[in-house]
């Protein structure tokens, strides 16, 4: 009998407070810094995110996300026994407890399950779910909580118009479980920390996140290896289990830039209709991406029981991977 990870279950949260364009062009004028809105547009195919309000945190999107995904699933929280949780912007950054763990106690979860945060930055969702899956299919857990949550607008440098325009808050949950039904198909994971230094946050620092440490990122350099990596991540995902390409039903890629997606779409094979894209509203999330994105084709009814669906991300480490699913 072949044991499956079955996604039942998906669901998402962004903060109230919604950043046009104009808004940030009007805030970074104030400091002399020139933008617009079309020249944000342009480059990346953004045109709002949510910014967290100061006393928001990445478990409070998280739980947020995750309820919904619950309620989805038809499940209570502590039908939960582990929890995967891919963040970059953890509530305490380079310390402990984890956000998983946090997020565990507010859900109200008590019966003793695991929970772990990952790190693979815009990766980080991929990431989680190969791991809950591998553990679903090893048959040491029944119902997982795989969660994205970031609130990159606290490590951003809102003198540099060309990171602090791209980037937004936001969570996204998805809920696995143990099923003999067809699920996720394969998955695919990379890393080539040869790259660490064109995606990066270079200082270092502890306690709740704050201070002068702030992202960093050679676009250029991004934006090539992510085309190249991207495209074949996705063929070796598909290779395991002898899918052809024209069976995708729907590609969701990280949401990071619409040029690098659209070439994605287009190295596939794919029709640009086929892609799921919030990007323009959303902005990175970095590993909240994939999930906002899963959650709001399949709440608009665009991604159906049956259908094949392929997630891949590309991050900073330089991490990347897929994972192809049926719905």
């Amino acid at each position: 009998m072949t044991l499956y990870s079955k996604i039942i279950g998906t669901g998402s949260y962004l903060p109230e407070r919604r950043v046009t364009n104009q808004d940030l062009t009007d805030q970074l004028a104030a400091k002399g810094i020139e933008t617009s809105d079309e020249w944000i547009v342009s480059r990346s195919g953004i045109s709002a995110r949510h910014f967290a309000e100061p006393g928001e945190k990445s478990s409070d999107l998280a739980v947020k996300a995750a309820q919904r995904a619950l309620d989805m699933a038809g499940l209570q929280p502590n039908d939960i026994d582990l929890i995967v949780l891919a963040s970059s912007t953890p509530d305490f950054f380079g310390s402990f407890p984890s956000t998983a763990c946090i997020v565990q106690q507010k859900l109200g979860i008590t019966n003793n399950g695991a929970a772990v945060d990952v790190q693979a930055v815009c990766s980080g969702f991929v990431y989680a779910m190969s791991t809950a899956d591998a553990f679903i299919r090893a048959g040491m857990n029944k119902n997982v909580l795989v969660i994205g949550s970031e609130v990159f607008s606290r490590i951003l440098d809102f003198n540099d118009r060309t990171t602090c325009v791209l980037f937004g808050d936001g969570a996204g949950a998805v809920v696995l479980t143990a099923s003999q039904e067809p699920g996720i198909l394969a998955t695919a994971l990379h890393a080539d920390g040869r790259h660490s230094g064109i995606l990066c946050m270079p200082d270092s620092f502890g306690g709740a996140i704050a201070g002068e440490a702030f992202l960093y990122m050679d676009g250029p350099a991004v934006f090539k290896l992510a085309v190249s990596v991207l495209e074949k991540v996705a063929h070796e995902a598909l290779e395991k289990v002898d899918m052809a390409q024209d069976q995708i039903d729907w590609l969701i890629p990280h949401q990071a830039n619409i040029r690098i997606m659209n070439s994605t779409a287009k190295k596939l094979g794919l029709p640009l209709e086929k892609m799921v894209v919030t990007v323009d509203q959303h902005g990175n999330t970095s590993a909240a991406s994939i999930p906002l994105a899963l959650d709001v084709a399949v709440r608009d009814g665009r991604i159906q029981k049956g259908q094949n669906i392929l997630m891949e991300g590309v991050g900073g480490g330089f991490t990347w991977g897929a994972v192809l699913a049926k719905f």
